[in-house]
């Protein structure tokens, strides 16, 4: 997708280049875990050119929540709520498993930062998924 930039400036300090160095190394990461993995692969088969544009598409995402660049469009809510195996318990994986990546790449004030935005924002998508998958003959989630 085309790069916008924007005015804003950048929630915290981290290029383009780095946000995607980091997607590329989590997203093997998430290839070889043994709970995640197999969700990604039910979606996105083992082929370079299935994940070349995901993790093209997740860095952009990324680069608009942090850089404000207008290189994103898609519906984060509606992709994970309409996935079936995803398991609101996997969201605390999927962010532990970030977070040690961010961490181990980036330094740590930026690492913690991501990881703060990261978190808040898998935190919603958690309730997405919680409230779609909730059964209506339960009481409701509150």
């Amino acid at each position: 997708m085309t790069q916008t930039t924007s005015s804003l400036p950048p929630r915290f300090p981290i290029s383009r280049d780095q946000i995607e160095k980091v997607v590329e190394l989590f997203y093997t990461r998430i290839r070889a875990h043994p709970v995640l993995g197999p969700v990604f692969f039910a979606s996105l088969p083992d082929k370079a050119e299935i994940w070349r544009p995901h993790e093209a598409k997740i860095t952009d995402f990324w680069a608009n929540a942090i850089l404000f660049e207008r290189s994103y469009n898609g519906n984060p809510m509606m992709v994970h709520t309409r996935v079936a195996a995803i398991r609101p318990e996997m969201f605390e994986i999927w962010l532990d498993l970030f977070a040690e990546t961010l961490h181990q790449s980036l330094p740590e004030q930026t690492a913690m930062a991501w990881e703060a935005l990261a978190r808040r924002i898998g935190r919603g998508l958690r309730m997405g998924v919680e409230t779609t998958q909730h059964n209506p003959a339960n009481p409701p989630l509150l």
